[in-house]
């Protein structure tokens, strides 16, 4: 080997996981004597040189706060990004991001290997997308772990955004204007099954008694939308679109005012998150407000926590779930169907 061994290497020459390895080094966790056999004997044979990771959490040294995330130009990974940096220098620790990817194991452990390498405080997991609910999995338990999400992971303490009641109060209140339906425009859901937007549109239908039309799916580029909103514009008995975000419902906009249908009037569209850029796009975009921002502080709050447990070689506080409302914003790009 020409370079120096890294935890991968040790990893692969034990036959064990990279979280396995760095719960050996710390020794905050349980591994089986077989395991930490196995590891400690590949560290012996390949020269392997642990960080100062363990030496520094049982100090309560470690001063690196670690983020992974799936994407970090998005609206709401850029300003969720910003809370956890803004807690964390408040409480004298520096933000280490690491983007994943993609959702495949050599992915996630190429983005970890340099993450579990430094001396950490804990780490925070944007869980918005399936690379982020991937790394969520892989993150080492005897780190103080936090997740940001839009659904529930079980024994992780998470900050939560309630999307599925801000997607049927908007439901609800397009269906209030007196539109026949509502057609949703979705985008791709962090795991393999709905998300909570797609699932709190299609409960507030169900409980209207009206049925659910297909999902029209989306990418996360919001050029996606401009061609769907084309495809829409042939359809008279679209009346009512909400978009799983505002960049895609912009787009939509974009694509049935280049097919001549006017937004309201023909086509009430709204979206999700409120991007800055909703209530100066034309029309006003109604939405749903996500404070990504607040997001953040609070991911990291419950984080401070857990360190602060772990300095004091306390029990590590039971896992939180703080849940956010996602309340509707009312602009101008939604009305009452036009009644021929």
């Amino acid at each position: 080997m020409t370079r120096p061994p890294v935890i991968a290497d040790v990893a692969r020459h034990a036959g064990v996981s990279v979280p396995t390895v760095s719960r050996v080094l710390t020794g905050n966790a349980r591994v089986s004597e077989d395991k930490r056999h196995r590891v400690e004997r590949a560290i012996a044979e390949l020269g392997y040189r642990p960080s100062g990771t363990a030496r520094a959490l049982k100090l309560g040294l470690a001063r690196t706060v670690a983020v992974l995330a799936g994407n970090t130009s998005r609206h709401g990974y850029a300003v969720t990004l910003e809370g956890i940096e803004e807690g964390a220098r408040a409480a004298g620790h520096a933000v280490l991001i690491s983007v994943v990817e993609d959702a495949e194991q050599q992915t996630i452990a190429a983005a970890m290997e340099p993450v579990l390498a430094q001396p950490l405080a804990g780490i925070v997991v944007l869980a918005f997308d399936p690379p982020g609910v991937a790394a969520l999995s892989a993150v080492p338990r005897d780190l103080p772990l936090v997740a940001v999400a839009g659904a529930r992971t079980t024994g992780i303490a998470q900050v939560v955004i309630d999307e599925d009641a801000g997607a049927a109060e908007l439901t609800r209140h397009l269906l209030a204007a007196g539109h026949a339906t509502v057609h949703h425009v979705s985008v791709p859901p962090s795991r393999r099954r709905e998300d909570g937007r797609t699932r709190g549109w299609r409960r507030a239908l169900r409980e209207a008694g009206v049925p659910a039309p297909p999902v029209v799916p989306a990418t996360w580029d919001p050029a996606s939308g401009v061609a769907i909103g084309r495809e829409l514009a042939d359809r008279l008995d679209v009346t009512a679109v909400f978009c799983g975000n505002d960049e895609i419902a912009m787009g939509v906009i974009r694509g049935l005012a280049e097919c001549g249908r006017r937004v309201p009037d023909d086509v009430s569209v709204a979206g999700f998150d409120d991007h800055p850029l909703a209530r100066l796009w034309s029309p006003p975009l109604t939405t749903v407000r996500q404070d990504f921002a607040r997001l953040g502080r609070e991911a990291f709050a419950l984080l401070a926590r857990q360190i602060g447990a772990a300095h004091n070689h306390a029990p590590r506080p039971a896992a939180r779930l703080v849940r956010h409302a996602a309340p509707l914003v009312l602009r101008g790009s939604t009305g009452p169907p036009v009644r021929s």
